[in-house]
């Protein structure tokens, strides 16, 4: 485990690749819930981190819609589950909590799906940003609700390649 801090249009980024180089963290300055340190392995330069970098600023330039990144999502079966759906949301579209715990085919599991939701550990790779609430106000954001709407703007205002 090993990780790297980059500056972006959102601040400072924490990304976190494994041993055998998946990407398992992209957190943001004043992430909440912030991992361990200790989760985060050593501190180190960019390299071997590039492709993951470039493909962050290409959808922070909005030139990007999806990523293309070898993963490796640390949490539970059910977080997993979530994770995946949140995977499934087209660039520019929200969901609910409610319309995710439905999806996942758990429709009365919507504060648990929320729980899952705030534990990302790769925020914007799995773009939980895209989760709003039942009447479509912005509801928490490990990352800040200011960097929830941004990023929702520029998803809505970008004609990605």
């Amino acid at each position: 485990m090993r990780h790297t801090v980059i500056d972006s249009v959102l601040g400072p980024l924490t990304l976190v690749l494994d041993d055998d180089g998946a990407l398992t963290g992209v957190y943001m300055a004043g992430h909440t819930p912030a991992p361990r340190p200790e989760r985060l392995g050593p501190q180190v330069g960019p390299e071997g981190f590039e492709t993951v970098i470039d493909q962050l600023e290409e959808y922070l330039d909005g030139r990007r819609r999806t990523f293309e990144l070898t993963t490796r999502e640390v949490g539970t079966p059910f977080q997993r589950e979530v994770w995946a759906a949140l995977r499934e949301l087209p660039y520019g579209a929200t969901t609910t909590y409610g319309a995710l715990a439905r999806h996942v085919g758990r429709p009365a599991a919507a504060r648990a799906v929320g729980a899952a939701v705030k534990r990302n550990p790769l925020s914007l790779v799995v773009p939980c940003h895209r989760v709003v609430g039942t009447d479509g106000t912005l509801t928490g954001y490990a990352g800040g609700l200011e960097r929830k709407t941004f990023l929702l703007a520029l998803e809505r205002s970008t004609d990605c390649l």
